[in-house]
């Protein structure tokens, strides 16, 4: 059986990456297709893969500006040729979902999301973007026709994953199908309880505009509580600038420190409406409790007053609000963590590699009783 393994770009380190590295311990000799790949923004953690990247890897600029070629993505993630495998596993919040497969390969995709600046944030994505006047006024007319290429590009999928409701509930929104759900990993064993807790909360995020990281700045700003922001990004010198003296930036860290810090803060901040959230559950694998947006992946993650709370409005007054009325002496760290370990990678590794093999098998069930019957 010939498996081949795609993913949209390869040019960070998070959660959908985390999801690659799964499929690949599942199919060590797979090779990876991508539309471009950075092995410097990748830390060398890809270097050992046998990877295969588009034509637009070897554009000018393709690599670190490859977004100024979203027209050509659809061309790039069609022209790979897949025809002498068996299975393709997509692993997708873009592009892979589109590729062409024959009618006797069985193509399942893990679906991250609907891309976003496609559907949900097309209208914030359009105001944000940064690029030269003239682009940005033609940007909604080649985010439409995308757009377009993208609903027939869900239709190509034999079976499709999502990896929470809220996304399963976006895919029969804007693709009008069905998919399954399985949730993605969380490496719980790299945290832990502290017996010692400090007096500061904390934010790890990167630091990008739909983040919302402002909203927090805001409300500590208003509150003078110590808080600690992890994470680099684009708005990172304007939120120093926003940022009262008992707002810390500590910038990029390493694992190990990013675990310290989550396993001693009072609580986790999580202000943005995300697909699922594995920082928070990172934070709840450490025993922390999390404070979060009433929206998204942490709708299903975090239980109100036991792991955690919500709050109602993404406002820096509703976030207020809620830390002003949290106590962590609340919260029993050891439920907390629990809850985590319902979301452990090692569950995820087992719940994705049945999902294949079963699908396969059915796939060629049904093709040999479709031969026979006809």
């Amino acid at each position: 059986m010939k498996v081949a393994l795609v993913h949209d770009f390869l040019n960070q380190v998070g959660g959908a990456e985390k999801v690659l590295e799964i499929f690949h311990e599942i199919f060590p000799r797979a090779p990876v297709y991508t539309i471009t790949y950075d092995e410097k923004e990748t830390r060398g953690a890809f270097k050992h893969l046998n990877i295969k990247t588009s034509f637009i890897q070897r554009l000018p600029f393709g690599v670190k500006q490859y977004k100024w070629y979203i027209s050509m993505m659809p061309a790039a993630i069609e022209q790979f040729d897949f025809s002498k495998y068996d299975i393709v596993l997509s692993d997708c919040s873009a592009f892979s979902k589109g590729v062409i497969v024959r009618p006797e390969t069985l193509h399942i995709s893990y679906v991250h999301s609907p891309t976003r600046y496609l559907w949900n944030d097309t209208h914030s994505y359009t105001e944000e973007i940064k690029q030269p006047g003239v682009i940005k006024k033609m940007l909604p007319l080649v985010l439409q026709k995308i757009r377009t290429w993208d609903q027939l590009a869900a239709l190509r999928v034999d079976k499709m994953i999502a990896n929470s409701k809220t996304v399963s509930e976006r895919i029969e929104k804007y693709y009008k199908r069905k998919s399954d759900i399985i949730y993605p990993p969380v490496e719980t064993g790299k945290y832990y309880i502290s017996n010692d807790i400090d007096d500061y909360f904390l934010v790890v995020s990167r630091l990008r505009p739909y983040k919302r990281v402002d909203l927090v700045v805001e409300a500590f700003n208003a509150l003078r509580l110590p808080l600690k922001v992890i994470g680099t990004g684009e708005e990172l010198e304007t939120l120093k600038k926003m940022a009262n003296d008992n707002i810390e930036f500590l910038g990029p860290v390493s694992d190990k420190e990013k675990a310290y810090y989550l396993s001693r803060c009072k609580a986790f901040i999580h202000p943005q409406e995300e697909d699922f959230g594995i920082t928070a559950l990172e934070a709840m694998a450490s025993g922390r409790p999390v404070i979060a947006y009433k929206k998204g992946g942490a709708v299903e993650t975090v239980i109100p007053k036991k792991t955690g709370i919500l709050f109602e409005d993404q406002s820096p007054w509703s976030l207020v609000d809620a830390v002003r009325d949290f106590n962590d002496k609340d919260f029993n760290p050891e439920e907390i963590r629990k809850r985590a370990l319902d979301f452990d990678i090692k569950l995820f590794k087992n719940r994705i590699e049945k999902y294949i093999f079963d699908s396969y098998r059915n796939f060629k069930d049904s093709r040999e009783n479709y031969y026979k019957i006809n």
